[in-house]
């Protein structure tokens, strides 16, 4: 399995950006997928993730504020997947570097990933 993020960026605080996950080689609807975030000094933490039940489950702090979303093209056996975590309302709270990741099991928020992609920095000035 394979993930590359892209769309991270500087914001003011109160603005919006939108984060993509291109993931490949993957087998349909067989894994939960979700972004994550993660500050120096911290642990990584959720941010929002797609269990494979289609269950969406948001982090308290984003709320109302952020939404993921995934397209997927299917085909015999693999799959490709652009998950997406559209951002607004922007806080200084929210800068981090986030990565988007996935597993093959079926809930994320509760077990972690065990495949992640490289990380996109996020930075938020007030």
């Amino acid at each position: 399995v394979q993930l590359a993020e892209s769309g991270g960026g500087s914001v003011q605080a109160g603005g919006s950006l939108r984060l993509s996950c291109a993931v490949s080689g993957y087998t349909y609807n067989r894994h939960c997928m979700g972004w994550f975030r993660q500050v120096p000094g911290k642990d990584r933490e959720v941010v929002a993730v797609i269990e494979l039940d289609g269950e969406i489950i948001y982090a308290e702090s984003v709320k109302g504020r952020f939404t993921i979303t995934q397209d997927t093209e299917t085909s015999i056996g693999d799959a490709k997947n652009t998950l997406y975590l559209q951002m607004t309302d922007l806080k200084t709270d929210d800068a981090a570097v986030y990565y988007c990741g996935a597993a093959r099991w079926a809930a994320c928020f509760r077990f972690g990933v065990e495949y992640w992609g490289q990380g996109t920095q996020v930075t938020v000035s007030s």
